[in-house]
């Protein structure tokens, strides 16, 4: 007689923005057995639209899971849902919280040892790719926890991402990591806004300048990815300017924390910053070409 197949702990989902959803909806599509929680009622029905079991709460998504995928905003939210909302508390004992947030290094590793401390393994893996990685599960994840624990984690990762690197085996190298990535990334898209202003200012055709950049030795992805966006009054929104507010900011703690002079990391952040503040932080991330207008006077 054939063996029945022994049933595997369900996977806890927290976090069903507009990274979380599509990253917990490939999961299903993986095959994996997920139960979602989100503070928003619209994010738990389209979870449940997709398939999935959508919790009533932090606690009910972890009740028994074998591992715990935490996609909140920023290490408060972690913190809060791991212990003040019961989370860790509700998860099997020896399961695998993975926390793929962007989070500042020592937050993540002060996370990790209080997780820990309970018997529980942690995989801190941020990502990169935006919401299209997102969507495409062809997130880049930067993984950072000891060879075997990873290897536990290892097939949810894949569902998630087709670039998958195992960083380091301290949680917080991969916070670190993404925070390398994120440096690069608004520093990229400051200048790239930066350089398309001037010629806006000039008068010249702002879509030839972009086809002869992008094609040029100035080019970077960046610059390919979000000039084209520069050009439209209200582009899709793949990343929020107040995602670069935050991830800025956490560049610049890391460089504070290990006494690295950021200034170019610094300046971005401004610029970004004030993008928000003059009502821009929900726009498209390439808006932060509206700070050169409103500088040129012509915003």
């Amino acid at each position: 007689m054939a063996l029945e197949p022994v049933p595997q702990p369900p996977l806890a989902f927290l976090g069903l923005g507009s990274m979380g959803l599509p990253m917990a909806g490939n999961l299903l599509r993986k095959g994996f057995s997920v139960r979602g929680y989100d503070v928003r009622p619209e994010g738990r029905s389209a979870f449940a639209a997709l398939g999935g079991t959508a919790a009533g709460s932090v606690a009910e998504a972890a009740a028994g899971a074998g591992a715990l995928v935490l996609m909140v905003v920023n290490a408060a939210q972690a913190e809060a849902a791991l212990f003040a909302d019961g989370a860790l508390a509700a998860l099997a004992p020896e399961a695998a919280v993975i926390l793929m947030a962007t989070c500042p290094p020592d937050a993540v590793a002060q996370l990790a040892a209080r997780v820990e401390a309970t018997g529980r393994r942690f995989v801190d893996a941020p990502v990169s790719g935006g919401v299209v990685g997102a969507e495409g599960a062809s997130l880049t994840i930067m993984a950072a926890a000891a060879p075997e624990v990873l290897a536990t984690v290892r097939p949810v990762l894949d569902a998630l991402g087709t670039r998958v690197f195992h960083v380091g085996t301290r949680a917080g190298q991969g916070a670190t990591v993404k925070a390398v990535n994120q440096l690069l990334c608004g520093v990229h898209i400051a200048a790239a806004a930066e350089a398309l202003s001037l010629a806006e200012k000039v008068g010249v055709d702002l879509s030839v300048v972009l086809e002869i950049l992008s094609g040029s030795s100035a080019a970077s992805w960046m610059l390919r990815d979000r000039g084209p966006r520069m050009l439209e009054a209200e582009p899709r929104i793949t990343s929020a300017v107040d995602i670069f507010v935050k991830d800025l900011g956490i560049v610049l703690e890391a460089g504070r924390d290990q006494k690295a002079a950021l200034p170019l990391a610094s300046l971005a952040h401004q610029l970004f910053l004030a993008t928000s503040g003059r009502g821009d932080g929900a726009a498209d991330d390439s808006q932060v070409i509206r700070s050169y207008r409103a500088l040129n006077g012509e915003g």
